[in-house]
C-alpha cells in the first residue's frame, strides 16, 4: 500500500482517481474489483463512483490479503461468506499456506546467510550448502568425510569418539587371546 495515512470515518468520499492514487493503483484495478463484487462504491450524478471510508478500508483489506497470498476469488468468497464459520475456514486454509511460505522464506534466508559466511571456493561443492539443498533437489544428504578420523557421516552429525589407542596396552595378557 502506498498510503499509510489514517482514514477518517467522516472523510468526504473520494473519486476513483483519488482512491486509486491513495493506494498506488490504476483506476482500472478498482473497476475490476468492483466487477468481481469486491467493492461497491456509491454513485453520484453522471454515474461517477465515490469511495467513502468504508470502501477505502475494503481496498486496504484487499491489498493486505493479496500480500498474504489470497487470490481475488478467495477474498470474494471470504467477503460473501454466509457466516463466521465459512470465513474462518477460508482464513485457516490461507493461514496454513502463509505459514508454509514463511518457513520456505526462512530456509532461503538461512541458505543466504550460510552463503555469505561460507569460505568455500565453490559454494556448490560446500557440504553444508549441499545439505541445506538436498531435500529441495530430491537428493540424499551428502556425506561429510573427516579423513583424520576416518569418519563418514551426515553433515552436521557429531563424529563418534576416537578409540583410545593406549587402552590395548593396559589390558592384561590373559584377555588378549
Amino acid at each position: 500500500m502506498k498510503s499509510s495515512a489514517e482514514i477518517a470515518p467522516d472523510a468526504a468520499p473520494m473519486s476513483i482517481g483519488e482512491a486509486a492514487a491513495r493506494f498506488g493503483l490504476a483506476t482500472h484495478v478498482l473497476r475490476h474489483w468492483e466487477s468481481m463484487g469486491l467493492l461497491a462504491p456509491s454513485r453520484i450524478a453522471g454515474d461517477r463512483r465515490r469511495y467513502a471510508p468504508r470502501e477505502l478500508y475494503r481496498i486496504a483489506m484487499i491489498l493486505r490479503a493479496k500480500e498474504g497470498g489470497f487470490t481475488l476469488e478467495d477474498i470474494r468468497a471470504m467477503l460473501i461468506a454466509p457466516g463466521p464459520a465459512e470465513r474462518r475456514a477460508i482464513l485457516a486454509a490461507r493461514r496454513a499456506e502463509l505459514v508454509r511460505r514463511i518457513e520456505e522464506a526462512r530456509a532461503s534466508l538461512a541458505l543466504i546467510d550460510h552463503a555469505l559466511a561460507c569460505d568455500a571456493d565453490d559454494l556448490a561443492l560446500c557440504p553444508r550448502f549441499r545439505a541445506d539443498l538436498a531435500d529441495l533437489a530430491g537428493l540424499p544428504v551428502p556425506v561429510a568425510r573427516d579423513n583424520a578420523l576416518g569418519f563418514a557421516g551426515v553433515v552436521g552429525e557429531a563424529a563418534p569418539p576416537r578409540p583410545n589407542v593406549n587402552a590395548s596396552q593396559n589390558v592384561s595378557p590373559r584377555s588378549r587371546t
